[in-house]
């Protein structure tokens, strides 16, 4: 019997007939002249054997029959058919609905070439319903200049998903998403504007922004992390959490200047002790560990854990495990205790009987190895 994980279709629960029918209704509304009950039927009808991104195509190829064939009066309809904005007071959280990325997909279509500035027009609009980050790229490659001007305006708008649409269509790792040829000396000064923002929202895509950066040149992240905690427009408490955000893969990676900035230094005098519990696992189950920390002077640690898989080629693929953040000191040791599960049946990660080994990290630096026997009988 299949599970509920199993059942679970994202495509389906995002475009379905409740959800379609709704869409349907909206341009009914907007539009006079446009049949909702055919669109839902001919959408609907070809969803069958079409991925999420695909059912989204197919959405716009369904809609697109009913409306204008010159693209300005095209956008004027869209516009006249959208729903009413994401709620102006949150300041997080607030997606909206994949539903209302079809403008997008149209103002790429018909726009991109020649009527770039009511194509930007209609993006601006259509992000306050459904953030149009994978819709803006195709502008920024084809226009960069043009488009990073409207940006560096939009980086200003009282609304925040537009604020947003700046930091998050520029990102160079957007996931799903067209690569964009910008460079860092572009898109860096709305980082650096926008890592204000009083919206969490705006500011949690600054930071994955910044950690996609990371995975590019490290050194360039922790300099402006550090520069802006000089200058002081963020408050303390939201910049402590944008840096560690956008710090997460280098802290994996033990980068020393991201652990610095974060306070955890190579230098202290620590004593790490680990010992394996469990020197032969079974496919399902855990290893086991425990691990002592001490230190002659009290300082902050970050204790992560690496795990070296064996593989079917003979090679090892290696992967980062948060454990700890805390404190040790003289007379306050720091004692753990991990147990962490093999899971036989992983989706992601194909387990293989051999020789396993943890290794221990604490600050960035490599301290204990530990090693392990997987089996499957």
């Amino acid at each position: 019997m299949a599970t509920a994980k199993e059942r679970f279709s994202l495509k389906d629960h995002l475009f379905n007939p409740e959800t379609i029918g709704r869409l349907a209704q909206e341009f009914g509304a907007g539009i006079p002249s446009f049949d909702g009950t055919r669109f839902e039927s001919e959408a609907l009808a070809g969803f069958a054997d079409r991925e999420l991104l695909q059912r989204l195509e197919w959405m716009a190829d369904c809609m697109e029959t009913q409306l204008a064939s010159d693209f300005p009066t095209m956008a004027d309809q869209l516009e006249a058919a959208m729903p009413k904005m994401l709620n102006p007071t949150l300041s997080d959280d607030d997606f909206g609905h994949f539903i209302h990325a079809v403008p997008g997909i149209l103002a790429v279509r018909h726009g991109l070439e020649d009527h770039r500035e009511r194509a930007l027009d209609l993006l601006y609009e259509a992000t306050k319903r459904f953030s149009m980050e994978f819709y803006i790229r195709p502008f920024l490659n084809r226009w960069p200049d043009e488009t990073l001007a409207r940006l560096a305006v939009w980086a200003q708008d009282e609304n925040y998903h537009v604020r947003r649409l700046v930091s998050e269509g520029t990102r160079p790792r957007l996931p799903w998403a067209k690569s964009v040829t910008l460079t860092q000396e572009q898109t860096i000064p709305f980082l650096d504007a926008l890592h204000a923002d009083i919206a969490r929202f705006v500011t949690r895509s600054v930071a994955n922004h910044m950690n996609d950066i990371s995975k590019i040149n490290a050194d360039t992240v922790v300099s402006l992390l550090a520069d802006w905690k000089k200058q002081g427009r963020q408050s303390v408490k939201e910049l402590d959490w944008i840096t560690r955000h956008s710090l997460r893969t280098l802290v994996k990676q033990g980068h020393m200047g991201a652990l610095e900035l974060l306070g955890y230094s190579k230098d202290v005098p620590i004593s790490v002790d680990a010992r394996i519990l469990t020197p032969v696992v079974m496919m399902g189950d855990a290893v086991s560990f425990e691990i002592a920390i001490s230190a002659q002077t009290q300082c902050p640690v970050l204790v992560d854990y690496r795990i070296e898989f064996a593989r079917a080629d003979g090679k090892r693929a290696e992967k980062v495990f948060k454990l700890k953040q805390g404190k040790v000191g003289p007379d306050a040791p720091l004692n753990l205790k991990k147990a962490h599960k093999l899971k036989a049946d992983a989706t992601t990660f194909t387990l293989f009987e051999g020789a396993h080994r943890i290794t221990i990290q604490v600050n960035g630096v490599d301290h204990t190895v530990l090693d392990f026997q997987l089996t499957s009988n």
